[in-house]
């Protein structure tokens, strides 16, 4: 008869401004049963390695959301401090992207890097941050949206050859 063994893992850390990140990983599998009263080395064996896994991907979704701080104040690209963290621009051309060079991405670039951050189960801000420096994908020059529509499908058919 099976014997059903439950390894959970949960951690908690602080973040600036009273802030705090959490990750958790559960795993539950099936092992011999008689192991318990024949081989409780083994048994512990197996257990450890799912404990082992489990910190590891704790300890990895917490690396992936944890943000560096900014080392440059956002600004509105005229070298005026943003308010609230959102540059504000003067108004005079709403598709130009000040500081960043160029046009705005376009409406159809911004619904395309959402439904690719959607489909690949991403977190499109934090990646964009990380690539660019920007929270929104509306943020973007029709350049850099390009090239980051670019290298979200080349991910997505890099995963896909490595499944099959």
């Amino acid at each position: 008869m099976p014997l059903k063994v439950s390894v959970g893992l949960s951690q908690k850390v602080g973040l600036p401004d009273y802030g705090s990140l959490g990750a958790s990983c559960h795993v539950e599998y099936e092992a011999d049963s008689t192991l318990l009263a024949t081989d409780l080395e083994t048994f512990q064996r197996q257990v450890k390695h799912a404990f082992v896994a489990c910190k590891q991907a704790v300890q990895d979704e917490l690396h992936r959301h944890q943000q560096p701080p900014p080392s440059v104040p956002p600004t509105n690209g005229n070298g005026q401090p943003s308010r609230n963290g959102v540059p504000q621009g003067n108004g005079h051309d709403r598709n130009y992207n000040g500081s960043r060079g160029g046009r705005k991405a376009t409406h159809s670039q911004v619904r395309a890097l959402e439904a690719i951050g959607n489909r690949l189960q991403l977190d499109l801000n934090h990646w964009l941050h990380q690539k660019y420096g920007l929270a929104i994908p509306a943020d973007l020059s029709i350049k850099e949206a390009s090239r980051a529509i670019d290298e979200l499908n080349a991910s997505t058919s890099h995963d896909s050859r490595g499944a099959a």
